[in-house]
């Protein structure tokens, strides 16, 4: 850890063990060890440290599509500001809700939200998020096709419905 900035010191083999269980993460450690010529026991002691200094994490992505939700949307929210935090723990505890931030801008918080269908999220707008006290306006983009996404793993998305189909080279 570099001591003057408090940033974790990652160096290239780090970022290659972090790129491989991207793809994977539940390749062997003596496939990666071979791959990058060094010991299992320096995988292993690598993903230690960097899952221990909170660089990474090791987690299951599930498809929300294959759980039958086919509808996705960004939900900017306004929000009186004596309550935004109050209004984000709130918020945050719905199912619906995959992904909230505070942010600057025309909103206070951006909600990313996963429903089965229309009906869902008009019922998840009536019945939950408007029902928020401090909730002031929302506004409401549903995905049509999502572009770029490098937050999900290489050769996976958990929105493939919402993509533009590959170009026949």
């Amino acid at each position: 850890m570099d001591q003057h900035n408090n940033k974790p010191a990652v160096d290239e083999i780090d970022r290659k063990i972090i790129e491989a269980l991207q793809i994977d993460g539940r390749r062997p450690f003596t496939k990666l060890a071979a791959e990058l010529g060094i010991s299992e026991a320096s995988v292993r002691q690598r993903v230690a440290n960097l899952i221990n200094t909170h660089v990474m994490q090791i987690v299951a992505i599930t498809n929300p599509v294959k759980l039958g939700y086919n509808l996705a949307s960004m939900i900017g929210i306004r929000v009186s500001g004596d309550r935004l935090f109050e209004v984000a723990d709130q918020i945050s505890a719905f199912d619906e809700v995959i992904y909230l931030i505070i942010c600057a801008g025309s909103f206070d918080l951006l909600a990313e939200v996963v429903c089965q269908d229309n009906d869902h999220l008009l019922r998840f707008l009536t019945e939950k998020l408007y029902k928020v006290e401090g909730v002031q306006q929302t506004e409401t983009f549903i995905y049509l096709r999502v572009c770029k996404d490098t937050l999900t793993p290489v050769g996976y998305s958990a929105f493939d419905m919402f993509r533009r189909p590959k170009r026949e080279e």
